[in-house]
């Protein structure tokens, strides 16, 4: 699905590390694999964009009037509706609804293997390219703040901690913890859990090193470790959903 980021009129410096970051990622694109598992469905788009020279992500901070996670970070996103006709589609509508961004405007590039998050719904993480000139509206009723950073910070951040969770159906997982001091803002953002999890998976694919903070799954072999986690992760809680019946 293509969009605004008219590749063609870009200096040869950014359109060469958007080429390279779409040849990875679609290495890793899993498509509609995971559709058809017995979960309600969310999507987020993960926007990325080229400023001076570097790839830098959209972050989204979540309106403290909403009930769940309020003044969290996230990616704009949200549960499927029945309108939407894949995950692509739940991630499109959701960024229009919450930060003003029309769907043409993305090139979608892959979308990478899901998450679980702690209401269990089956979140596919969309990655487009967008313009850096892109300029946001939020809606207040879902958005407060929409900052940006640059995608090496997850891999390489200034200030990281980590801590283990155990999901209620008893798996053990890993949690990513970042604050990014954004000098536009003259704040600091907290930027953790599923959210983070995707932003570190992403800068994995793209940049292809190791991080320099332990992950749950091998760097090396990148594409079947995060699908045997992501499996394992699938299969405590359908197992827990089975036994509840």
């Amino acid at each position: 699905m293509a969009g605004g980021c008219r590749c063609s009129a870009l200096p040869a410096p950014r359109q060469g590390v958007m080429e390279e970051a779409r040849r990875r990622l679609r290495q890793f694109d899993v498509g509609d694999k995971f559709s058809r598992l017995p979960l309600p469905r969310a999507a987020v788009l993960l926007p990325l964009m080229v400023r001076g020279d570097r790839l830098h992500l959209l972050l989204t901070v979540r309106s403290m009037q909403l009930r769940r996670s309020p003044g969290e970070v996230c990616f704009p996103g949200g549960k499927s509706e029945a309108t939407d006709k894949d995950d692509v589609d739940t991630a499109l509508r959701e960024a229009k609804e919450e930060v003003g961004l029309q769907p043409e405007k993305v090139e979608v590039i892959c979308r990478l293997m899901p998450g679980i998050d702690k209401m269990n719904n089956l979140v596919t993480p969309v990655v487009g390219f967008i313009e850096d000139t892109f300029q946001v509206t939020p809606n207040p009723d879902e958005v407060s703040e929409v900052f940006v950073v640059p995608l090496e910070y997850f891999v390489k951040p200034l200030n990281y901690k980590t801590f283990s969770y155990k999901t209620t159906s008893g798996y053990l997982t890993r949690i990513h913890c970042f604050t990014y001091d954004d000098q536009e803002h003259k704040r600091s953002f907290k930027i953790w859990g599923l959210t983070a999890h995707f932003a570190v998976f992403l800068a994995l694919v793209i940049f292809g090193e190791r991080p320099a903070f332990e992950v749950d799954y091998d760097p090396d072999n990148l594409i079947s470790s995060s699908k045997n986690n992501f499996i394992n992760l699938y299969a405590s809680i359908y197992e827990r959903k089975k036994s509840n019946l």
